[in-house]
Parts: structure tokens; C-alpha cells; sequence
């Protein structure tokens, strides 16, 4: 007979509540990323920022930042990163938010977090997900009026296939077996391409063998 398990109500409840006090008790946002901008440091965890992070903290703004003061909290509007655009200017970067959740508790509303389409370099690389690094300070909004001109595109074409020389002694080895066939100094120095577009399967290497064997013969 299969004991029946004992359900402790109390020891349940109190669970419950330890639960609670400590999701509670977390940080919010506005707290865990507010920054003292005298210091440069953040006053829940009292870390200085990077010097180097200090001109843009006093220049750019974040996501919500920018969010807080439009109509509808931003949605539809398109967003980049001054980072992006110093990175790879000729390709467009930017998230395009569908949906906002504002932290109403924060002081001017300007932590919470947003969703919305990335398209990066130029290209449409995901569904809607929610936007990563939105307290980062380079964050920039797309003017109305020029978000058509932002959105062109024109691809670069693919740069042709690289090749390389090989290695000193797989190079002489190559050479040695072309003097052997009889091609001397008449063929072309070996090269060794890049990119590979043959598809390495252990069906490539049984017909490489099976053509080997071919062209040497059968051993006597």
C-alpha cells in the first residue's frame, strides 16, 4: 500500500510567504541602474563606470530615456546605437518597438522594458523579442521624416573567394609529385582556396579512394 504524502499547510504557507517577501524585496530597475552622475557611480552596488563610457553617459541617452517623451511611448518609432552606426555605417542598424512596459514607479517613467524587430546590418534577423541593453547611454532615435532614407539598403556583392599558399612542406610534397608526373616547372604554383565548397562526407572521401585506385591500377 502506497503511503499516502503528508501535506504540511503551515510549512507550505510560509514558504509561500518567504517567496514572496524576497521577489519583493529585489531591486527594481530604476534602483538596480541608477546612476549618480556627479560620481559615475551607481548607488545599489557602488561601481564607478569606465572612464571611457563617462563622455557618452554625459552626451547620450538610454532607450527609456528617449521612450518617456513620445506619444504612445515610442511604438512603431526606430531606434539605434551610436555604436552601430560608428561600426557599420554603410549597413542599417536599428529596432523598430512594438511593445512598451514602463516602470511606472521610476521617477520620470524612463526604466521598464520594450519589445520590437532588430534588423541588423541591413537585414531582418529576428521575430519580436525583447530589446536588449536598453540602459546603455548611446542611444539614438531615428527622426520621422528620415526613416526611409535610414531604411535603404543597398548590399555590398560578396567578395570573391581568397586562396593562400601552403605550407612549406606540404607545398614541396605537391611540387615533388608533379615532377614525378612529368608537369616540371610548367604548372602553376599550388594555392589553397579559403573557402571550401565541397561537402566533406565519408561518401567524398570513398569515391576519392575509389578513383585512386583507379588510376594506379590493381596491385599484382
Amino acid at each position: 500500500m502506497v503511503k499516502k504524502k503528508r501535506v504540511r499547510l503551515i510549512a507550505e504557507m510560509a514558504r509561500k510567504v518567504r517567496a514572496y517577501r524576497a521577489l519583493k524585496n529585489q531591486p527594481r530597475e530604476s534602483q538596480k541602474y541608477a546612476l549618480d552622475y556627479n560620481t559615475m557611480t551607481r548607488p545599489h552596488t557602488g561601481k564607478i563606470l569606465p572612464i571611457l563610457a563617462w563622455q557618452d553617459v554625459r552626451r547620450e541617452n538610454r532607450l527609456f530615456s528617449l521612450l518617456s517623451g513620445l506619444r504612445l511611448f515610442g511604438v512603431g518609432r526606430l531606434f539605434t546605437r551610436k555604436s552601430w552606426l560608428t561600426e557599420h555605417p554603410g549597413a542599417p542598424s536599428y529596432w523598430q518597438v512594438t511593445k512598451v512596459k514602463v516602470d511606472y514607479t521610476a521617477e520620470n517613467m524612463d526604466h521598464g522594458r520594450a519589445w520590437g524587430i532588430l534588423t541588423h546590418k541591413g537585414k531582418q534577423v529576428s521575430e519580436v523579442k525583447e530589446i536588449d541593453k536598453v540602459m546603455y547611454h548611446d542611444w539614438r532615435l531615428v527622426p520621422k521624416h528620415e526613416e526611409e532614407q535610414f531604411k535603404l539598403y543597398y548590399p555590398v556583392p560578396e567578395t570573391p573567394t581568397r586562396y593562400v599558399s601552403y605550407p612549406p612542406l606540404l607545398r614541396a610534397m605537391i611540387l615533388a609529385q608533379r615532377q614525378k608526373a612529368g608537369l616540371g616547372k610548367l604548372a602553376e604554383e599550388p594555392i589553397l582556396p579559403l573557402k571550401r565548397d565541397v561537402l566533406l562526407s565519408k561518401d567524398y572521401f570513398r569515391n576519392r579512394e575509389k578513383e585512386r585506385e583507379r588510376e594506379e591500377g590493381t596491385a599484382v
